[in-house]
């Protein structure tokens, strides 16, 4: 009984495997990491991801989470064609002082199908 078992779980895991890999694409960032460096407190915290989908697919973007304080202000909300560029604004809150080490998940039909964004650097007086 184990051994059939065993064999049900490898196949569905390989059927489960295929199913996430089916019609996803790959991205390429300009930069995952935008160093804001030393920023003043008060200034304009807007910034910009830019990304090429470099797939054969349509890359469409299902979510967005943010561990901070950051506002996505946009995304896009069609699919960005083969070739074709995107891109996510954010801005940081800078009215509080000290260090920015923040991280955007990203999670759409690419692989990896996660993809996690920074942000980092210093709000100063």
């Amino acid at each position: 009984m184990k051994p059939i078992l065993f064999f049900v779980l490898i196949v569905f895991s390989g059927f489960t495997s295929v199913a996430q890999t089916a019609g996803s694409t790959s991205i390429e960032f300009e930069n995952k990491v935008i160093d804001y460096g030393s920023i003043k407190k008060g200034e304009d915290g807007k910034r910009t991801f830019l990304f090429t989908n470099t797939g054969n697919e349509p890359f469409v973007i299902s979510d967005i989470f943010s561990s901070c304080t950051c506002d996505i202000i946009s995304k896009p909300d069609m699919p960005i064609e083969p070739g074709e560029k995107g891109k996510i604004v954010v801005t940081y809150d800078t009215k509080k002082l000290g260090p920015i080490v923040k991280t955007l998940t990203v999670k759409g039909n690419s692989t990896p199908g996660i993809i996690a964004l920074k942000l980092k650097g210093t709000v100063v007086e």
